[in-house]
């Protein structure tokens, strides 16, 4: 991490930026992240500074984010959140207001300034991910894990709650259809320069799919954007399961379900994942109302997209794996 800037307000804290920090290696291979990084150390006191915070040392997560447990002058606890500038963040704090702790994290205070957004706390602060047993996990789980289909209910009620939120005024948060129409090209772009091995049916229908499906949806809320079941936490009280680090967005609601069907509980690490992922989606969509074909249109979408952006990244089998797992799910879609 940088070395902090010399001044006399506060005594320097090494344990704040310790080394190794994920952020650190995400943001410092673009130039402007690696003036943010630079800067962070200042931003973290003024925000400390200015609504009267004791700093813990920082969580070790987060990829462009310095995120840190605090206790506000009550003595209360809060998270402090300082983000390098981007794209996917510029809309995180119009959202936690437009959900106001329905199925969120409550947004205390927002520095736009510096980009720093005080939180609630979730305590204990599991993830979702944490609390559901992976597939190849022999040990008997937990008394306190979840079974997948458990994990899949609690995640169900935490985007029912988001969605039900009112949209922010026009220009806060992108639309999923601009930020879909944008990556379709970006695919077939990506494609025709890089040639990389891969099925150009399916990458033609993913990126078709990618203008299609927002064009076509019959309702439009503010997804969570990021909604993998990392970015849920468990937190006492009845509010139960909550969302964070939202990557926001107003559109398509079946955007939002391809990571959390993937990654919960893998079901591609199964001798067969299409039935359990039928079974699976019929589960959430039952719940949500998303037709399940509409959801696994969106996975293939989706897939497509990532193996794109890994074959553009030099990570050409990790866009292969993608692509089989893009196949099953046009299976399930029917396409």
């Amino acid at each position: 991490m940088p070395q902090p800037p010399c001044s006399s307000a506060a005594p320097w804290r090494p344990d704040l930026f310790p080394p190794g920090l994920p952020v650190a290696g995400t943001v410092s291979a673009h130039a402007s992240g690696r003036a943010w990084l630079a800067r962070l150390p200042g931003l973290v006191r003024e925000a400390a500074e200015q609504w009267e915070l004791r700093l813990s040392p920082p969580f070790h997560g987060g990829s462009c984010s310095w995120v840190a447990p605090v206790r506000l002058p009550d003595g209360g606890p809060a998270v402090l959140k300082v983000t390098w500038p981007h794209r996917e963040a510029a809309g995180e704090a119009a959202a936690l207001r437009a959900w106001g702790g329905h199925g969120a994290v409550r947004l205390l205070a927002h520095d736009p300034a510096r980009h720093a957004l005080l939180l609630e706390r979730c305590v204990p602060g599991t993830t979702l991910l944490d609390a559901v047993p992976e597939a190849d996990r022999h040990a008997a789980p937990p008394d306190t894990a979840l079974s997948p289909e458990a994990g899949l209910g609690r995640a169900a009620d935490v985007l029912d709650a988001l969605w039900r939120a009112p949209r922010p005024p026009d220009g806060e948060l992108e639309t999923v259809a601009v930020v879909c129409a944008e990556w379709s090209d970006l695919v077939r772009e990506r494609m025709a320069r890089l040639r990389p091995p891969y099925d150009p049916g399916l990458v033609e229908l993913g990126a078709s799919l990618l203008r299609e499906l927002p064009a076509a949806a019959r309702r439009e809320v503010v997804v969570h954007g990021d909604f993998n079941p990392g970015n849920v936490l468990a937190a006492d009280g009845p509010r139960g399961w909550l969302a964070i680090d939202p990557k926001p967005m107003t559109g398509d609601p079946g955007y939002d379900l391809w990571p959390l069907v993937t990654q919960l509980d893998d079901p591609f690490e199964y001798d067969a994942p299409e039935p359990l992922l039928r079974t699976r989606l019929r589960l959430l969509t039952d719940r949500l109302g998303v037709p399940p074909e509409r959801a696994a249109a969106w996975g293939v979408a989706r897939s497509v997209e990532s193996a794109l952006y890994a074959a553009a990244h030099d990570d050409v089998p990790g866009g292969a794996e993608e692509l089989a797992e893009a196949r099953v799910l046009a299976e399930v879609a029917g396409l």
